[in-house]
């Protein structure tokens, strides 16, 4: 499938381990640079290029892409993107250019504007899926449903989260996620602190499912939610935070509406998560 539909573009062959070669240093140039959104892969943007250069009909391929939001900026809420940030601008100028040379052409030349670039990333941030398929994940999730004493769940808890710290030390962040991926139907769900519904990938592959995490009445709309685990135990101002910078609303759900008499202070984790970003981005920079 992959071969029919975006590979023969994209295959390496004999230069994969050339390390001169523009897809690899494409690649390499994305393990070097961090900023939001983390969990988005260059080469996904790569792929959909091949997929339209090999496609019969382009057009077509093109108005599927069409239906995923791409905006950048909420103008009805005054809400922006943090795509938009300053600090982002040379990183997001340089995969332009590399992309750019790499795959733009008479359909494609639009992605590789200026704006039209921030929109494609924005398209990838806001309906890119995280295709998580570790066994770490797995046993994770499996943790997660024991039915363990009080004590037990803090010991077992600890224990997670120190080994996550300890993995992350050698192989960097994202562990559970091992690529990213565009789904239709996905995108189509909307978010809610509470959701009814989560996304899982039981088959070890990328086929995604839609799993209900509560009984779901006919006619009742499905949600899930866009926050991963940690952060959805988060406080609600930096829950919403974290939405609006990379989801471009203000979210108003259940959840939501019961805390909003809450503070609006900013988790500790996320304050820690934001230094370390700044620090981050300083060192690319330099």
């Amino acid at each position: 499938m992959a071969w029919k539909q975006y590979h023969q573009v994209l295959c390496l062959g004999s230069s994969i381990n050339d390390l001169k070669h523009p897809l690899n240093i494409l690649q390499d140039g994305w393990r070097q640079t961090h900023y939001p959104p983390e969990t988005t892969n260059i080469m996904l943007i790569a792929r959909m290029a091949a997929t339209i250069k090999q496609a019969e009909n382009r057009q077509s391929v093109l108005s599927a892409f069409a239906n995923f939001v791409a905006k950048t900026v909420n103008v009805e809420e005054t809400i922006a993107h943090k795509l938009l940030g300053d600090k982002f601008l040379q990183q997001i100028e340089y995969f332009r250019t590399q992309l750019g040379e790499l795959f733009g052409d008479t359909e494609t030349e639009p992605w590789f504007t200026a704006e039209g670039f921030r929109s494609l990333l924005a398209l990838l941030g806001t309906n890119g899926q995280g295709i998580g398929t570790s066994s770490l994940s797995t046993y994770v999730h499996n943790c997660d449903a024991l039915e363990l004493a009080p004590k037990d769940r803090e010991e077992l808890d600890s224990f997670i989260d120190e080994l996550y710290v300890n993995i992350e030390k050698e192989s960097g962040s994202f562990l559970n996620c091992e690529g990213s991926g565009l789904y239709p139907l996905q995108s189509a769900c909307n978010h809610s602190c509470a959701a009814n519904a989560e996304i899982t990938f039981p088959h070890g592959n990328h086929v995604l499912c839609l799993e209900a995490l509560v009984d779901i009445q006919a006619g009742e709309e499905i949600f899930i939610s866009y926050l991963n685990e940690c952060s959805r135990e988060r406080s609600r101002h930096s829950r919403q935070k974290y939405l609006r910078e990379n989801y471009l609303f203000n979210c108003h759900c259940r959840k939501c509406e019961e805390e909003a008499g809450q503070a609006d202070v900013t988790s500790e984790e996320d304050e820690e998560e934001e230094d370390a970003t700044v620090d981050n981005m300083e060192d690319d920079t330099t």
